[in-house]
């Protein structure tokens, strides 16, 4: 069995940045007795990258999740690289931990290709389309997918015209509604709005996150979670089940309180659930996702399903439903995160075939 040097991109310059070092804090600590030898590579908030002491340096200040002393005993820094070329140079694959904006989106993706080097998940393409809510939904509505009622908007139509695009919503779509910056995950920036009032305030909130917005069609329904794995042959793990304990799954609820629930596998039918796991992975295929994916469901109390969105970044920290759908069925963290290695190498090797020398393909 091969022994991957792993690099692991976490932090970056979006909103998730501290999500992002917490799933990094819990890979490593999973993997510490694997034959994963990780290299930790962390983004500042403000985009410089930092290896070796200085990313240490990093999981060790984590914010959220904080406390955790041992984080040093995980990585030799002594056999730590001291530049990133030089760590890009020395490791087999990059899985970048990154969530939302300048990690997520794409950008990372087209810098690694770029560079020739193996990464784990979505290519440039994938991950743009599953970043923006709105062009998901478009993806996911020509796939012939059950989507909730949506708009989407541009923050310069909000701040030019509010009273014309409240109009348009209003007369589009019933309270409730949840607007959402079109560009960020982990619930951040995310307002359930009942009335006029409260959808002012939501739609001042997400604008300061995005300049596209994303306004949904609230709907009284189950949460439901399907994790999948694979390039161009995908499977779909159990179905898993949130119980927010709020009145839906804010970032308090998923990172910081305790009254959220998971329940593994769901209490579903399991033609509900078969149905489920088929949408899953003709989501992941609608986008062109590659490697791993997360994707979230609505199930109303007649059964009906309703695609939610897809996550080709899914977190890692010990509370994440990734790795524990995949747990559930089977797979361990460590296996997990082996198999992820394992398909990124494959995908990277697929491209290298296409790659022909344009004297050649006349």
């Amino acid at each position: 069995m091969k022994r991957y040097r792993l690099l692991l991109l976490f932090g970056g310059r979006s909103a998730e940045h501290d999500v992002s070092v917490a799933s990094a804090i819990s890979m490593m600590k999973a993997l510490k007795d694997s034959d994963i030898d990780i290299l930790p590579c962390g983004i500042t908030r403000e985009g410089t990258w930092k290896v070796g002491e200085e990313a240490v340096k990093m999981l060790a200040s984590s914010a959220l999740f904080a406390g955790d002393s041992d984080v040093r005993d995980i990585v030799p820094v002594d056999s730590q690289p001291r530049s990133v070329p030089e760590a890009l140079s020395a490791v087999d694959v990059v899985f970048p931990l990154l969530h939302g904006p300048y990690g997520e989106d794409g950008t990372v993706q087209g810098f690694l290709e770029l560079v020739n080097v193996p990464y784990v998940g979505s290519g440039v393409l994938g991950s743009s389309l599953s970043m923006d809510k709105i062009a998901m939904k478009k993806m996911f509505e020509s796939e012939g997918l059950p989507i909730t009622r949506y708009l989407g908007i541009l923050r310069s139509d909000w701040l030019s015209d509010p009273e014309g695009i409240i109009s348009k919503i209003e007369s589009e779509l019933e309270y409730p509604v949840f607007v959402k910056p079109a560009n960020l995950g982990s619930s951040i920036g995310i307002t359930k709005a009942k009335d006029r009032s409260s959808l002012l305030q939501a739609l001042e909130l997400a604008s300061k996150y995005d300049r596209r917005l994303i306004v949904e069609q609230g709907v009284e329904a189950r949460e439901l979670e399907c994790a999948v794995l694979g390039n161009d042959y995908p499977r779909a793990s159990v179905v898993g089940e949130i119980l927010p304990g709020d009145e839906f799954y804010t970032f308090e609820a998923k990172y910081i309180s305790e009254s959220s629930k998971t329940i593994i596998p769901a209490d579903i039918p399991p033609s509900v659930s078969d149905e489920i796991r088929d949408y899953a992975v003709r989501a992941f295929k609608a986008v062109d996702a590659a490697g791993l994916a997360r994707v979230d469901f609505f199930l109303t109390s007649e059964n009906k399903v309703l695609v939610n969105e897809i996550n080709t970044i899914p977190g890692f920290t010990p509370i994440s439903m990734y790795p524990k759908l995949w747990e559930a069925s089977g797979l361990s963290y460590p296996d997990l995160v082996r198999k992820l290695l394992d398909l990124a190498m494959e995908r990277h090797a697929d491209k290298q075939h296409r790659v022909i020398p344009l004297w050649e393909a006349s």
